[in-house]
């Protein structure tokens, strides 16, 4: 792939014209999951690719660009997508393999900066603030980021680099694939005034089309307008229209931080001493919380069991697990557990649990002990294949697409 740049005026990348401003870059990976397949069979290389689910009912994931040139786009119904590509190759999605690659890729944007806010498996930011003595200018430290990905992983990316968050990722947009484009703080007005509204991130054909109606077609036309009737006509919308048409710098980089705990809880529609009602509340959560465990990559040893009774009374049960699990299953019968030793007696408004004392998965190394009376060696292996199974369902047809027997309405 051609390798595309822009620099947004003269001087785009002399330090000291980004003196006392915020250095953020924004990292987009090219059609990763597509480019993945490609990158594990060449023999796709140059052909239309697109990644999703069930041709039925399943939505593309990915598509390569050769794919995205007959009007193929991510999130388009896979039926769609056939009839506008019949030639295409269509693919599952290999999640595991792709979260795989997406550490390699964040771990080389670590090397750059401590400050690295993940957006998705294939999209993150990084704060380059202060970096210049190590890496050089923004262009330069944005092209080492690029060079680094593409010698780890085989890879392109696209970068943009600004004084925000936004400005950044609308940069990373302008010259894919494998593309860099920079905004310096001089060229940020410059930069706006003449941006279609269209390529705002959270600005949608709805928005849009209000917008036109008050002749506002590119960024800088949102000055035209007072903040009062800006704020009048689309409230908090309006405020925030605002903010981007005079280049404000927004929320931080803010890093990833580890999870303590995962939790779930649920009102109830009426207070409650029905155990059937609330067993049916604990194993619900049990395998949200499963899920979330998987998604993150950890694991947990000690379940916590949490009653809120009709008079607000609040009390919490806890248990540490001999083995820390990920299992919606084990999760439930230890809550199960809690509730039984607990003899509810009264009506409760309230039913959650949770799990804490949280291990990463790479830190669980040690081989488990076999019980010699418990649950059968390998059990817990076996049902998390099952967990994991469903995981994959859901994924590709929606969180109702599988359920337990006992969670179905009557």
């Amino acid at each position: 792939m051609a390798n595309h740049e822009t620099r947004e005026g003269r001087g785009a990348t002399n330090r000291e014209s980004w003196a006392g401003r915020r250095i953020i870059a924004h990292i987009d990976m090219d059609a990763f999951f597509a480019s993945v397949e490609v990158l594990d069979d060449p023999s796709l290389k140059g052909k239309p690719v697109i990644v999703g689910g069930d041709m039925k009912r399943g939505v593309a994931s990915a598509a390569s660009y050769e794919a995205r040139a007959f009007g193929v786009h991510s999130a388009m119904p896979l039926f769609q997508a056939r009839r506008l590509c019949p030639n295409g190759v269509f693919l599952p999605v290999r999640m595991e393999r792709y979260v795989g690659v997406s550490r390699a890729v964040m771990k080389c944007l670590g090397e750059f900066s401590p400050l690295v806010e993940q957006v998705s498996v294939d999209e993150a930011f990084v704060d380059l603030t202060g970096t210049g003595h190590l890496f050089g200018d923004p262009e330069r430290a944005a092209r080492s980021m690029k060079t680094r990905i593409g010698e780890r992983t085989s890879l392109t990316c696209s970068v943009g680099v600004s004084v925000s968050k936004l400005i950044a990722k609308i940069a990373s947009d302008m010259n894919k694939p494998d593309g860099l484009t920079i905004v310096p703080p001089a060229a940020v007005a410059r930069f706006l005034a003449a941006l279609p509204v269209g390529r705002v991130p959270g600005i949608g054909g709805k928005s849009g089309e209000e917008l036109a109606k008050l002749g506002i077609q590119r960024v800088g036309d949102i000055g035209k307008y007072s903040p009062e009737r800006l704020e009048e006509r689309f409230g908090k919308f309006g405020a925030w229209l605002l903010e981007i048409a005079e280049g404000g710098e927004g929320a931080p980089v803010e890093p990833y931080t580890a999870p303590k705990s995962i939790s779930a809880e649920n009102t109830l529609d009426e207070d409650t001493a029905d155990e059937t009602i609330i067993r049916r509340c604990l194993l619900e959560q049990a395998d949200r919380i499963g899920r979330r465990l998987r998604e993150e990559g950890f694991r947990g040893r000690t379940v916590t069991l949490k009653l809120k009774h009709h008079d607000f009374r609040q009390i919490t049960r806890s248990s540490t697990l001999a083995e820390p699990t990920q299992l919606g299953g084990t999760i439930y019968h230890e809550a199960l557990r809690l509730l039984a030793v607990y003899n509810l007696g009264a009506k409760v408004r309230l039913v959650g649990v949770g799990v804490s004392n949280l291990e990463p998965l790479d830190a669980i190394e040690e081989p488990a002990q076999m019980s010699l009376f418990g649950a059968s060696y390998g059990a817990e292996e076996k049902w998390e294949k099952v967990e994991r199974a469903t995981d994959e369902i859901a994924r590709r047809f929606g969180r109702g697409a599988v359920k337990r027997g006992s969670l179905l309405e009557e």
